[in-house]
């Protein structure tokens, strides 16, 4: 399987080593000067003061490098509101295993606890106050640091020392509790502090280098892979029922496109209905050249994003609402722009799918598309038509 998707697959990282950046000069928005943050006096719990979910999110993926400064994340100032971009992804812990949150004691113990946010409560209390949905987005098994620091944690190679993949990273062990229940207190952490929904990022098992050598704290086979990433939603759910907060995860873009786990444990629907909200990660240039009869995937950003959300629409059934793609904001292979993002957005929508994620490792974002895209609703939607400026990367008759 991994030969078969091995385009997908490294794609997939090499999206993500890109140094996160957050400044380029737009025209519109990005143009003007956002007035500074004032935020009224933060409540004695800001637990307490939630927003809840929009109807329909439209929200962007921020590092928590960008959501700790304020140069940075002003860029996106005037379009933060409930009928505009009224969703904030933050990476609270990433796959080296830094751990962005304050207190959390056991990734003090291991020397992973990082603050790039100076006054995280404020941040959070300040996005509420426009109405903005704040999303905790934590990497679960990619782990490197935990895998160092607690080598009974990793995942093996035959020998008994800690597998590694192509890059040298190391990986937790999806099947450990003890793997679940570190992440479980940093979701913990998350909404005690503020976040309203936690969303759980590499929850799956290695794929990315010799993974015929990995070697793990039980039998493993594609079955017990699924079955172990259910079985830690399970556990998530009942650790966070106190809290009242909806968990959402992270997967392959084209899981909904296949039959199989894709040699990772990813099983679309099985995964799916384990989790209130679930985000395919369906960035174009992910697409071996072929998939889906396409002959370049990435340079048919509209009928790529059409045909993968339709595949999840179809599996889900009743369930649809849970469907909240990651689409791309990112050149890798061809350039994308204002056309490419907006195009991915028509195609959600030309599905009936009217939430949205954008991702961008250098947290730059196209704020154009978002200004034009956050007008429309089922209420006021017609397919296509209402698409102004039709080119050939939005027109699904091209």
């Amino acid at each position: 399987l991994f030969m078969k998707y091995k385009h997908f697959i490294i794609s997939l990282f090499l999206s993500l080593i890109f140094v996160p950046a957050c400044y380029t000069k737009e025209k519109n928005l990005s143009t003007q000067q956002p007035p500074q943050e004032q935020t009224k006096q933060k409540p004695s719990s800001i637990q307490n003061f939630r927003v809840g979910k929009p109807d329909y999110v439209r929200g962007i993926h921020l590092t928590s490098w960008v959501a700790g400064s304020i140069n940075l994340r002003n860029r996106f100032e005037l379009l933060l509101s409930r009928d505009k971009l009224n969703t904030i992804v933050i990476a609270v812990k990433e796959y080296q295993g830094a751990v962005y949150l304050p207190d959390v004691e056991l990734a003090k113990k291991y020397g992973v606890l990082i603050q790039p946010i100076p006054n995280l409560e404020k941040y959070l209390f300040h996005l509420k106050s426009k109405g903005v949905y704040p999303v905790a987005r934590i990497v679960v098994f990619k782990d490197k640091s935990l895998a160092i620091n607690k080598p009974d944690f990793a995942v093996k190679n035959p020998d008994g020392t800690v597998w590694q993949d192509y890059r040298g990273n190391s990986w937790t062990d999806p099947y450990n509790k003890a793997v679940w229940k570190y992440n479980l207190e940093i979701a913990k952490k998350a909404i005690e502090l503020g976040f309203e929904e936690i969303q759980f990022d590499y929850i799956r098992f290695p794929s990315d280098g010799n993974t015929k050598m990995c070697r793990y704290s039980q039998i493993h086979n594609s079955t017990a892979a699924t079955n172990a990433l259910v079985n830690f939603l399970s556990y998530a759910k009942e650790e966070l029922a106190k809290y009242n907060v909806p968990i959402s995860i992270d997967v392959f873009g084209l899981t909904p496109s296949v039959e199989h786990d894709m040699g990772i444990g990813q099983r679309f629907l099985k995964l799916a209905s384990a989790c209130d909200y679930i985000s395919p990660m369906m960035y174009p240039s992910h697409y071996a050249k072929g998939e889906y009869g396409l002959a370049d995937p990435n340079k048919s950003p509209y009928k790529t994003i059409y045909r993968g959300v339709s595949d999840a629409k179809k599996l889900l059934k009743e369930d649809s609402h849970k469907l909240r793609p990651y689409l791309q904001d990112f050149s890798l292979g061809y350039k994308y722009g204002y056309e490419e993002v907006k195009a991915q957005i028509v195609a959600c929508y030309d599905n009936g799918i009217f939430d949205w994620l954008l991702w961008d490792p250098k947290c730059k974002y196209n704020l154009q598309a978002i200004e034009e895209m956050v007008l429309y609703s089922p209420k006021n939607y017609v397919p296509t038509q209402q698409i102004k400026k039709s080119t050939q990367t939005i027109n699904p008759e091209n």
